[in-house]
């Protein structure tokens, strides 16, 4: 059980550790902070600290460093949401209010989120009215491969291969493919992704692995296809931060280019409350080592998300605090359009 002082030396290893990227040593915060204790008996809060997984030596004889159990416990109970200042307000109103049009809009925000927090900012734009499904249709190519046809019915044609994970008879990939289309036609690609998971979980026994397959390589299909893009600013700043990362960055800004991954990241994320983070091993694969920070914004009957991506040390007060200003400012924007 970490007492009131550990949370509170939990803090300031935080803080000193995002400010100055060097491990943080029972010396350094009894001369930075006003704690009134000897060093020692700081050790004896960062030794139980450690028991509990929040702070880490990241080599022999160093100083201390948060985890990413150790962010989540900052930003969930010790941090405190950082106001912007008049400057910083007044800096948005101006700079959005030149844009042209939406679009402008969008990538101004963008740029600004960038500048305001040094990070990658993501800001997703919205189809207004998407197109719904039209058909599925599933075409054996080998024995465990699978050509996925989704058919909108806008005329939109999405295409993709997959390992079936099992072997599948030609009219077993096409009756799947019909089975598809019952439970998707005439939804929206948003609903219809929805859907996926339970058309997996009642699958037959004999085809469930290709069923779940499928039904994972549709979802990421329909996110394509529904329209949603994100304009993303500040991508130099990730590389900028690449010491913050083991080994390489570029397995994050592939997954950013990509953009399938963030897209399902922010449907997760909308429910979360008005600003939401993940944080290191919360987010799954390449994006593993990095934190993100959003929020929701509302353009007339649409929602979109905004927010940023950096290393997990981050200025997580300051981010939270600029990506629910922007988002906020961006619909009263919007709204007025």
């Amino acid at each position: 059980m970490v007492s009131d002082r550990g949370l509170e030396v939990l803090r300031a290893i935080v803080q000193d550790y995002v400010a100055l990227r060097e491990p943080v040593g029972s010396k350094s915060i009894v001369e930075r902070h006003t704690f009134g204790v000897s060093a020692a008996t700081i050790r004896n809060d960062m030794a139980l600290l450690e028991e509990e997984e929040l702070i880490v030596a990241p080599h022999t004889s160093s100083g201390r460093v948060p985890t990413d159990k150790g962010y989540r416990v900052f930003v969930d109970r010790l941090q405190r949401m950082q106001p912007l200042t008049a400057a910083q307000r007044a800096a948005i109103h101006r700079f959005l209010d030149e844009s042209v049009d939406r679009d402008d809009v969008l990538a101004r925000t963008a740029r600004l989120l960038s500048q305001l927090t040094n990070q990658v900012a993501l800001v997703q734009v919205p189809l207004r009215r998407p197109a719904a499904v039209r058909r599925v249709e599933l075409v054996a190519i080998a024995e465990t491969r699978l050509l996925a046809v989704l058919i909108l019915d806008s005329g939109r044609v999405e295409q993709r291969l997959l390992d079936a994970q099992q072997a599948i008879e030609p009219e077993q990939a096409t009756a799947l493919g019909r089975a598809f289309t019952e439970t998707l036609a005439e939804l929206p690609p948003k609903e219809a992704a929805s859907r996926l998971a339970g058309a997996a979980a009642s699958a037959p026994a004999s085809i469930a692995r290709a069923t779940a397959a499928v039904a994972q390589t549709l979802t990421e299909m329909l996110q394509a296809a529904g329209g949603d893009r994100i304009v993303i600013a500040g991508a130099s700043n990730l590389v900028r931060e690449e010491r913050d990362f083991q080994g390489t960055v570029t397995p994050v800004l592939d997954a950013i280019e990509e953009q399938v991954t963030l897209l399902r990241l922010f449907h997760e994320m909308g429910a979360e409350g008005e600003v939401a983070t993940r944080i290191g091993r919360e987010l799954a694969g390449p994006l593993g080592e990095a934190s993100v920070v959003a929020s929701t914004y509302s353009a007339d009957d649409s929602e979109g998300h905004v927010g940023v991506l950096g290393p997990t040390r981050m200025d997580y007060a300051g981010n939270m605090a600029a990506v629910r200003a922007v988002a906020r400012y961006l619909t009263r924007l919007l709204s007025e359009d």
